[in-house]
């Protein structure tokens, strides 16, 4: 039976205070070890340092922010120390002028991505947390992250995405604005305003992930197509980001896992992800391909392991799960982490400066000897939800 951690989160409200933008929190004197905090601030990027540790108490300590994001992962304290470490949040809210909003979907507007406040998590084996302190930044590099529910912060397990994931690699200096939804297409993202939002929030310098092709090729009719409409739709994210001075970067479709005879992948997104290729080049821009790179995970996990990189669980391994997971398109928290380390070596591939604040504990990654499943050790979150996310 997997460990279930039940996380109640406590808020700090500051609506007389709405400009203030620096907060400090001391837990030393709490008799709890509190699960969260939430606090109202405007839309941008926060410093946020915390003290992790306890006098009294050995810890193992993950921290979360925002709808599952990953700051820190597993982190051991003896009895008595004290330790610190600093990561950069992004927070946001639909608001993209006095007349304008972007249009969430209804499962949305429940997410700590698309509300007022800026939000912790704090769990883990032996969750120690003795203090926060937040300050907003304005010298950050921002990567916006634009995609579908293989990107999507996904607030519940056994859901995860590598877009959740890969805040965790990266040092002070970067934030990660994860606009990605389940179902989006590159032009339905458009559509909706994610990409307007963005913008409102992108400066010269910061990055914006462009993956998307699952949903894309579902379309169907005139004017539809790889070489068309799904073309025409990543030019307007390069020239949007372009005119901003940030540096686009275009990502290929994660593999769906489906097996041939002979044990390996079968391609399922007909000629998108050689679209992207094609532009890419035309473009003169970075591409990373995680379609390449997501076979090659599949096939060296194998056909049966690499169900343990996605969501495939028996019935009643979660509450009310009367029937099996069987999901070959969305992953799980140990797949979606080998995906953003996929991610990381493209940027590092790409030589994108970017990858000078790649976090210092990060060890590199081959795709091809994927980390053992055995190894990984993830403290389930408190949220589950055994339907799956839009798309597929």
């Amino acid at each position: 039976m997997r460990k279930i951690t039940f996380i109640l989160v406590a808020t700090i409200c500051a609506f007389c205070q709405a400009q203030q933008t620096s907060y400090s929190f001391d837990f030393t004197k709490e008799k709890e070890v509190r699960p969260g905090i939430s606090v109202d601030v405007p839309d941008g990027n926060y410093k946020v340092t915390i003290k992790i540790g306890s006098k009294k108490k050995a810890g193992m300590t993950t921290i979360y922010g925002e709808s599952g994001r990953l700051f820190i992962e597993n982190l051991p304290t003896r009895k008595g120390e004290i330790v610190e470490r600093t990561f950069t949040i992004n927070k946001r809210n639909p608001k993209i002028s006095d007349k304008e909003s972007v249009k969430i979907k209804p499962r949305e507007k429940t997410k700590k991505n698309w509300d007022d406040q800026l939000s912790f998590e704090f769990s883990g084996d032996a969750p120690q947390v003795a203090g926060l302190s937040i300050e907003k930044v304005e010298d950050a590099i921002t990567v916006f992250l634009c995609g579908n529910s293989t990107v999507v912060d996904q607030d519940n397990e056994p859901w995860a995405s590598w877009g959740q994931m890969i805040p965790r690699f990266f040092n002070e200096k970067v934030a990660i604005a994860n606009y990605a939804e389940s179902g989006e297409s590159a032009n339905t993202f458009i559509g909706a305003g994610r990409l307007k939002k963005a913008l409102t929030q992108m400066k010269a310098g910061d990055y914006i992930f462009i993956e998307f092709g699952h949903n894309d090729q579902k379309q169907k009719g005139p004017g539809k197509g790889a070489y068309y409409s799904y073309m025409t739709s990543l030019k307007t994210f390069i020239d949007e980001a372009v005119a901003k001075g940030a540096h686009p970067v275009l990502v290929t479709p994660t593999q769906r896992r489906r097996f041939n005879e002979q044990g390996k992948i079968v391609d399922t997104h007909a000629d998108y992800p050689e679209a992207m290729k094609w532009l890419a080049a035309k473009e003169n821009i970075s591409l990373i391909d995680l379609h390449s790179m997501t076979r090659t995970l599949f096939e060296a996990l194998g056909v049966e392991d690499s169900k343990k990189a996605l969501v495939h669980y028996p019935a009643n391994t979660y509450p009310g799960q009367t029937k099996a997971l069987e999901d070959n398109t969305h992953f799980n928290p140990y797949g979606a982490y080998q995906i953003a380390k996929c991610v990381i070596e493209g940027i590092k591939m790409n030589k994108l400066p970017l990858a000078d604040n790649i976090i210092s504990d990060y060890q590199g990654y081959n795709p091809a000897q994927p980390d053992k499943v055995e190894s990984f050790h993830w403290v389930q979150r408190s949220f589950v939800e055994i339907e799956k996310p839009d798309g597929n």
